[in-house]
């Protein structure tokens, strides 16, 4: 039986997107990162160790965090950031990942395997 697991973590950092009225000047936000993996328990009872998660999902977010988001991404849109996150993660995680990512309140972007 395949089950879901799933964590939440913050990150904060500025950005602009070139060639955007409003959001063409620097700005920040905080992002909310939600991050779902699925996979079938293992013998010790558990799908995966959710120390294990969090210690990934961090590593993964330390680069993303207090940085101007132009410096990793040309265009670094919610969108273009959610690609790149989930590219990261899913490569340090042994299942398939779904991320959410809110870029402050009431906007979001999500993929899913």
């Amino acid at each position: 039986m395949k089950m879901r697991l799933g964590i939440v973590d913050y990150i904060d950092s500025a950005h602009y997107l070139p060639g955007h009225g409003k959001c063409g000047k620097v700005h920040g936000h905080t992002y909310k990162v939600e991050v779902v993996i699925e996979g079938e328990k293992t013998e010790n009872g558990m799908v995966m160790d959710f120390y294990d998660i969090k210690k990934t999902v961090k590593e993964v977010l330390a680069e993303y965090d207090h940085v101007l988001l132009n410096d990793i991404l040309d265009f670094p849109s919610v969108e273009n950031m959610c690609e790149h996150v989930h590219a990261r993660l899913s490569t340090r995680l042994p299942y398939p990942v779904s991320l959410k990512i809110w870029e402050g309140q009431g906007k979001w972007c999500e993929i899913s395997p």
